[in-house]
């Protein structure tokens, strides 16, 4: 941001003569020679955002879960993200289930997030909105604002649990007892999405990552409703985001949400689909093809921003899901289910030796950028796992110290791999 504002000002003081190709129109924005606007550059956006500029941010995309809801030591994860210049903070605000807890995380959310953007004003902090809703959001009241966005009148009650399910049954208690995937044809989940994502808007969020949409669409099969969401939530953070835009994003194993020509989500994203290899102990490969991954697969079409591709970007991370009954070993996926050696992806990542992580982690990186360019990495940097062996919960990329000693001191690696790859 710095060196930008220097070039800026050169440029004015040399009062719009012709300099590297570029001249200035009165706003200050470089145009070429011929009169026509340049791209912007870095980081820059505002109400749109222009390829580049988002594949900027995915080039430096790391997991940091919980992040904005101060349960690890807030400042060290800072620090370590300043040092490793990340810009797309994932999973900052990760909230599954708990909506009794729901009001009092905001309170914490609002008083980090402005220490984080005081760091680094560049830095995109993404929260989450899942494929969950708990009986638990019976307690949550409904504002008057949000009456008022949908036309309804206003009502003084909570929400409703009830009127968020599939009426029909499909998934109730999926996760658990009271614990359902919600029907994106409800009125009353629309209401809730919508609710979530202004908070998050007015707290300075402009990421929003929206889950395994496919689970929740399947009363939606022209994504009308998910296309009444996302414009409702985009018109709203037209007025009250940052920089006047939110960037919607999830899980999508169909390759995209498209309705109409136009893609519903700015990019998309997927786990890893890591392969394990039997015959190399704890070793594990990603294979074009494999399982549902999204390599080669993420559908194209016109971008809310206004601009066209094949294949909208996207990003893939280390998953969390568990553990299998025989962690540590191999074809432990014969049931069907995808495991690692046993494990979830960021669980067996977490198990490997430094050095294989570090080689995996570049290894990883130069795959993905090379087998799909529309594909990019999304570093670890803070998941929860599950390891009933050493009986740890959490992966932590930090450096381990007094405030995080059990990290696993990945993160000068990911500040290696991005130092070589220079954003565009």
């Amino acid at each position: 941001m710095a060196s930008s504002k220097t070039a800026m000002t050169v440029l004015l003081v040399l009062g719009g003569i012709f300099l590297f190709g570029f001249t200035l129109i009165p706003s200050g924005r470089p145009v070429s020679a011929d009169g026509t606007a340049a791209a912007p550059a870095g980081y820059t956006f505002d109400r749109t955002i222009s390829r580049p500029v988002l594949e900027n941010y995915l080039s430096r995309a790391i997991t940091m879960q919980d992040f904005l809801t101060d349960e690890d030591d807030f400042e060290d994860n800072l620090r370590m993200l300043k040092n490793i210049h990340a810009k797309f903070i994932g999973r900052s605000i990760c909230q599954w289930a708990g909506e009794d807890q729901l009001l009092h995380n905001f309170e914490v959310e609002k008083k980090l997030i402005p220490r984080a953007h005081a760091a680094d004003p560049e830095m995109i902090l993404e929260a989450c909105i899942f494929e969950i809703v708990t009986s638990r959001v019976d307690e949550v009241p409904v504002p008057s604002w949000v009456f008022t966005a949908f036309g309804l009148p206003a009502e003084k009650r909570n929400f409703r649990y009830a009127d968020m399910l599939f009426p029909d049954g499909r998934f109730k208690d999926h996760w658990k007892k009271d614990a359902s995937v919600p029907d994106v044809s409800r009125e009353e989940t629309k209401l809730w999405f919508y609710f979530l994502a202004a908070s998050y808007i007015d707290m300075g969020i402009e990421a929003i990552h929206f889950g395994q949409v496919e689970l929740m669409d399947q009363n939606d099969p022209n994504l009308d409703n998910y296309e009444q969401v996302f414009r409702m939530i985009r018109a709203y953070a037209a007025k009250h985001a940052r920089r006047h835009l939110v960037l919607c994003d999830a899980h999508v194993p169909g390759g995209g949400l498209i309705r109409n020509g136009k893609l519903l989500l700015d990019f998309h994203a997927f786990p890893l689909r890591i392969k394990e290899t039997p015959d190399s102990p704890q070793q594990a490969i990603l294979q074009a093809g494999f399982s549902d991954g999204i390599y080669n697969r993420s559908k194209g079409g016109l971008t809310y921003s206004g601009w066209k591709c094949d294949h909208l970007p996207y990003l893939v991370e280390f998953d969390n899901y568990g553990v299998s009954k025989h962690p540590g070993e191999a074809h432990a996926s014969k049931g069907g289910f995808l495991w690692i050696w046993g494990y979830d992806e960021i669980t067996w990542f977490a198990q490997q030796p430094k050095k294989y992580r570090s080689y995996w982690l570049h290894y990883a990186w130069s795959w993905v950028r090379k087998t799909d360019p529309a594909g990019f990495l999304e570093m670890p940097g803070s998941r929860v796992m599950t390891s009933p062996l050493d009986h740890k919960r959490w992966y932590h990329a930090n450096p381990p110290g007094n405030a995080i000693p059990d990290g696993y001191g990945d993160a000068e690696t990911i500040r290696a791999i991005w130092a070589g790859d220079p954003v565009r």
